[in-house]
This record gives C-alpha cells, sequence and structure tokens, in this order.
C-alpha cells in the first residue's frame, strides 16, 4: 500500500517527470520521421497496384495494425539481434531507445501508408481529368489538385496518429528506457503512487491538448486552400467539378 495522499506532492514530481520530457518528445519526433519515410515508400506498390508488392505491404499493414505494440517492441527487441547475428551484425551494444524508435517508426509507417493512400483514392477522378484537360502534366495535377486536397483529408487522421504515438511512447520504459514513464517507475520508491501518475496524466493530457490545438489550426488553414480549389480555379481556368 502506498503512504497517505498528499496532493501538495503533484507539484514536486511534476518538475521531476517534466525534466525527462524531452526524452519523449525526441522518440515521438524520430519514430515519426522514421514512420513518415516508410509509409511513403511502401504505400507506393499500394497505389500503382504492384502485384507482389501490394500483397507484402497488405500483409505488413495488416501484422502492425492487428498485433499490440508492446508485442512489436519485444518482437524487434529481442529478435532483430537476433536475425542481424546470422548477417554477422552485432548489436549487443545498441541502446535500447534505438529499437524503441525503429519499432515505432515501422508501427506508425504503417498507419502513414493507409492514411495517404486513402487520402489520395477520396480525390474525385474527374478533377484529375479536368487538370489534365486544361494541359497540365501528370506532376503538376498531383502537386497542385490531388496533394493539397489529399493533405486536408489525411491531416485529421494523421493528428490522431501523432497524438496516440505519443501516448504509446509511454511503453518505452518496459525496454528499460528512462522517458517520463521510466522516471516516474524509480519514484515509486516513494509509495506515493497516486500522486505520481496523476503528474503523468497531467503532462500527457496537456500534451494531448496542445498537439489538438496545433491540428486543428493547421487543418483550418488548409482547409482554407481546399475552398479555394472547390471554387472551381484550376491553373487560371474554371471547370466542373
Amino acid at each position: 500500500m502506498g503512504k497517505s495522499f498528499d496532493i501538495q506532492l503533484v507539484a514536486v514530481f511534476l518538475p521531476k517527470l517534466l525534466s525527462y520530457l524531452h526524452i519523449t518528445l525526441f522518440i515521438l519526433v524520430a519514430a515519426m520521421l522514421l514512420g513518415l519515410i516508410i509509409g511513403f515508400i511502401i504505400v507506393l506498390p499500394r497505389l500503382y497496384q504492384v502485384p507482389l508488392l501490394n500483397r507484402l505491404v497488405i500483409i505488413y499493414v495488416s501484422f502492425i495494425r492487428g498485433t499490440p505494440i508492446i508485442i512489436q517492441l519485444f518482437l524487434v527487441y529481442y529478435g532483430l539481434p537476433e536475425a542481424l547475428r546470422l548477417l554477422h551484425i552485432d548489436v549487443t551494444n545498441v541502446e535500447a531507445i534505438v529499437f524503441v524508435i525503429i519499432t515505432y517508426g515501422l508501427h506508425i509507417g504503417a498507419y502513414v501508408c493507409e492514411i495517404v493512400r486513402s487520402a489520395v483514392n477520396s480525390v474525385e477522378r474527374g478533377q484529375l481529368e479536368a487538370a489534365y484537360s486544361t494541359g497540365m502534366t501528370g506532376r503538376d495535377a498531383f502537386l497542385r489538385i490531388v496533394l493539397p486536397q489529399a493533405l486536408g483529408i489525411a491531416l485529421p487522421n494523421f493528428g490522431n496518429l501523432v497524438i496516440s504515438s505519443m501516448k504509446d511512447t509511454s511503453l518505452a520504459f518496459s525496454l528499460g528506457v528512462m522517458d517520463m514513464v521510466g522516471r516516474a517507475e524509480t519514484l515509486l520508491t516513494t509509495n506515493h503512487f497516486l500522486e505520481i501518475y496523476i503528474s503523468l496524466a497531467i503532462i500527457y493530457y496537456a500534451m494531448c491538448i496542445m498537439l489538438e490545438r496545433l491540428f486543428a489550426l493547421s487543418e483550418r488553414r488548409l482547409l482554407r486552400h481546399e475552398r479555394k480549389l472547390s471554387s472551381g480555379q484550376v491553373g487560371g481556368l474554371h471547370y466542373d467539378a
């Protein structure tokens, strides 16, 4: 049992946990960058229906979406070194945070792939045909017509992915990473469990609120450009969408 609850200790634990916030943010940013790279690469076989690669990507995305992130963490942490050992590559001295970032990057990449695929496919084909009729090249039509609309469609889902990934980073401590949750685990020796977890909840909740407002602002800006596109003007010419 913990000691008697003392709300004043929340103010004591908050700065101790916040001093490790940069580790949590580093994991999130690094994993998002890796995930974006992976997602934009593997979405190409999905968009262009490359026979074998498309099937492999479908299996990969299905596996990522169908298994818990904690299982994926352990699979990468214990499985990747074993696989690399077969190639005579020793990664035993690599820090656990690297495996955490790789795992979250692979996890995020699968979701980015589906977000981008669904967003691009949501753009009406008729708009592309109208763009081609005005003399646009495929590249110009994608950059000026498809991409702005796809971004507007994808942004809410991407924002949800960032927020959920930020919360999922709390599992990094299971591999010994000293992030905010890892620091909280060391503070549990004080036996003030409730105060520590309240402090953690406040920090994560505040981060979620800030991210939600940031993406809401970004979405409003994108929708402003979306309204300009929906007015029917492409490359200075009007067309019927």
